[in-house]
């Protein structure tokens, strides 16, 4: 069997043939250290030359807004922190494109709810794939002046979590001042070792909130917050890297698998399953008949349906709601979740996408279901439903 040290190697290996990022970087690091925002992108930079997509979630807008409104203490009212956030948002993404110079940077304001939600969360979905085609750096923030509860505690490792569920990342690496989880708290006692690999949250969890004395691992509300956001991503089967951000090349010795910080590697490696998802969880809305050809291309073709194969519409949905896709003859081709509403989808059925734009005023997207979003019934035995 393998030791600890080779199950630490084989794992990071894994990893580092992940394809889409997720990078966290803390507001404490960045207050700490100016050249973090350099150091970042130096690091995206070099990850992109390798063929990785990344997206950046960043901390730091109450911060800078303190700094630009000559605060000195963070205020204990919430509209004040709101306000400051506010004030920092531009000043935070002017440094984010400073560093970045030709790299071009887009900003995303999100808040949890908005994550959750299946219909915001597919638009969202939309804007970060056509952003990483077109070669632009997403930077996701929290949005402060409509999120209360993320405010109060300063978290914005869940919502690098759920960006990196909703983006379905491969990994997530989480950047702050300290480089990973210890065996001791390393300001109490000099021996703390740095645990490379944990494949047990659970464990490391119980053992981190067991005691606050030397020698044993501690748990700070930073540290339980990193560990929660942690247990969302292994939700989802996604590896989490905890380091620091204190010194450049860090970001790319973590996703080439060098051993840094502490890796937390999901027990189920098992990617979620959405075709059973699609398949037997969510609630069918409505019914799409297509015609001949758009059946030969969902089936054989592997395609997305377009609103030009779509030949009737049944039954009232929104946006991301389950809808069934019928053959000619009424035979369930497939199911997915619709990229527009029935009222929407009623106007534009068998149109190209010119006429999608000339009929609505804008085109959310070029498909009535896109392909990721959709499940394709092969036999009879798929098409049983539980609704």
């Amino acid at each position: 069997m393998p030791n600890d040290r080779d199950e630490n190697e084989i794992l990071r290996n894994k990893m580092s043939r992940a394809n889409r990022v997720v990078v966290k970087v803390s507001s404490t690091l960045l207050h700490k250290e100016a050249e973090t925002f350099n150091r970042v992108i130096k690091d995206v930079y070099e990850l992109r030359r390798a063929g990785k997509t990344v997206v950046v979630v960043s901390s730091g807008a109450i911060h800078l807004g303190m700094q630009r409104a000559q605060v000195k203490e963070r205020p204990k009212v919430i509209p004040e922190l709101q306000a400051l956030a506010c004030i920092g948002q531009p000043v935070l993404m002017r440094k984010w494109q400073d560093a970045a110079q030709q790299l071009p940077i887009a900003q995303l304001l999100l808040t949890h709810e908005e994550l959750a939600d299946r219909r915001s969360s597919m638009n969202i979905q939309h804007t970060l794939k056509v952003l990483t085609e077109m070669g632009v750096l997403p930077i996701v923030n929290e949005n402060d002046a409509a999120a209360i509860d993320e405010i109060k505690s300063g978290d914005d490792d869940h919502l690098a979590a759920l960006v990196a569920v909703l983006w379905e990342a491969e990994v997530l690496v989480m950047l702050s001042e300290i480089d990973g989880l210890f065996d001791a708290d390393p300001n109490l006692n000099p021996h703390a070792e740095r645990v490379p690999l944990i494949t047990d949250l659970e464990k490391a969890k119980k053992r981190a909130a067991t005691t606050q004395r030397p020698g044993i691992a501690t748990l700070s509300s930073s540290m339980a917050t990193k560990l929660s956001a942690v247990e969302i991503a292994h939700a989802h089967s996604i590896p989490v890297v905890l380091t620091t951000g204190l010194y450049a090349g860090q970001l790319s010795a973590a996703i080439r698998g060098d051993d840094v910080g502490t890796l937390f590697w999901p027990q189920s490696e098992q990617v979620f399953d959405r075709k059973n998802w699609l398949t037997h969880d969510l609630k069918v809305k409505g019914k799409l008949t297509v015609d001949e050809s758009a059946k030969a291309a969902l089936i054989r073709g592997k395609r997305s349906l377009l609103p030009a194969g779509v030949r009737k519409i049944e039954g009232r949905f929104e946006m991301g709601d389950a809808v069934d896709i019928l053959g000619p003859n009424g035979d369930l081709v497939a199911r997915g979740l619709a990229s527009y509403d029935s009222r929407e989808a009623s106007l534009i059925m068998g149109k190209n996408p010119q006429q999608m734009i000339e009929i609505l005023g804008y085109r959310l997207t070029d498909e009535m279901v896109h392909r990721h979003d959709l499940v394709v019934f092969t036999s009879t035995k798929e098409t049983k439903k539980k609704h």
